[in-house]
């Protein structure tokens, strides 16, 4: 007699836990995702909506099909304007997370090496920001940034800019990268702290008695074993930093050019629904395959 397989004997309770997240992301992620690529090969129409192929039923799936085309994306690689986009959009968010490294590691190592007391308290104040809406920060950054706002009054209440002068920094990429640093910095410390917290301090000591110098044992034992968190921490940042709108479009200027102000001009701009959704696509694809494939080197190395 056959005995039935622990899969087989699997509580129907324990299938239902694990078809619930499928099903979520089929609903909210897959089914959206392919609506995104049938717009990308249609054709814009001054209609609503405006684009041309639109399903009207199985009869005509025929005709819906052959209607299909390429043709936007032929022309985001044929205009300049969208690849520069796509570069500028990879280069502010690979610097804008090595900021947050530079920043984010330092504070994280710190909390995880401070009294166990005290430790709720500091992640506390790195997610309390979150209590307040991500707008409302950035915009109070205007406040900040602008030639005549808080910065200015600081900088010559210091003595540092004369009566007449002004901090002009704001509509740059340089406020850019601020409002980035500042709204994306508790993405990067909470995965650094829970990777940091959990390391063995008996070997920081176990190498200072054999006489390693302390900022030689950070790199040859701290940081080495907090990678998973440096990685996690540069991926949860890197990933929406590429397609940020929000900053931009408020503390940018005109001459910060990123794929998010590109997509919401073409959509409510221009109207242009198909070459709109063409470029989401390949910023999906774009932020999709590198995570595949260091996903895949990951399970090789283990």
């Amino acid at each position: 007699m056959a005995i039935p397989s622990p899969e087989s004997r699997r509580n129907p309770l324990q299938w239902l836990v694990v078809a619930v997240p499928y099903f979520w992301l089929l609903l909210f992620f897959a089914a959206p995702f392919f609506i995104i690529v049938k717009i990308s090969l249609s054709d814009t129409a001054i209609a609503m909506p405006p684009y041309v192929p639109v399903f009207e039923g199985f009869s005509r799936i025929g005709e819906f099909f052959s209607q299909l085309d390429f043709d936007n994306y032929l022309f985001l690689t044929e205009d300049p304007l969208y690849i520069e986009a796509y570069l500028s959009s990879l280069r502010i968010a690979v610097i804008s997370t090595l900021l947050l490294l530079l920043i984010g590691y330092p504070m994280a190592l710190a909390m995880a090496r401070a009294p166990s007391h005290i430790r709720p308290t500091l992640v506390m104040l790195v997610i309390l920001p979150f209590w307040t809406s991500f707008l409302i920060r950035v915009y109070a950054w205007i406040g900040i940034l602008k030639p005549e706002g808080l910065l200015t009054v600081l900088f010559q209440t210091l003595g540092i800019l004369g009566p007449d002068e002004q901090v002009n920094i704001f509509r740059t990429e340089i406020s850019v990268f601020i409002g980035i640093v500042y709204s994306y910095l508790p993405f990067m410390v909470l995965p650094l702290y829970s990777a940091l917290e959990k390391l063995d301090n008996t070997l920081l000591e176990a190498a200072a008695d054999l006489g390693c110098p302390p900022w030689k044992a950070f790199w040859k034992i701290t940081f080495p074993l907090s990678l998973p968190g440096v990685v996690a921490g540069s991926m949860i940042c890197f990933i929406p930093i590429t397609g940020e709108f929000v900053i931009p479009d408020l503390l940018g200027g005109a001459q910060t050019l990123m794929i998010g102000k590109t997509l919401w001009t073409e959509f409510f701009g221009n109207r242009d629904w198909p070459l709109a959704s063409a470029v989401a696509v390949l910023l999906l694809l774009l932020l999709v395959v590198p995570i595949a494939i260091f996903q895949n080197q990951q399970k090789k190395a283990g």
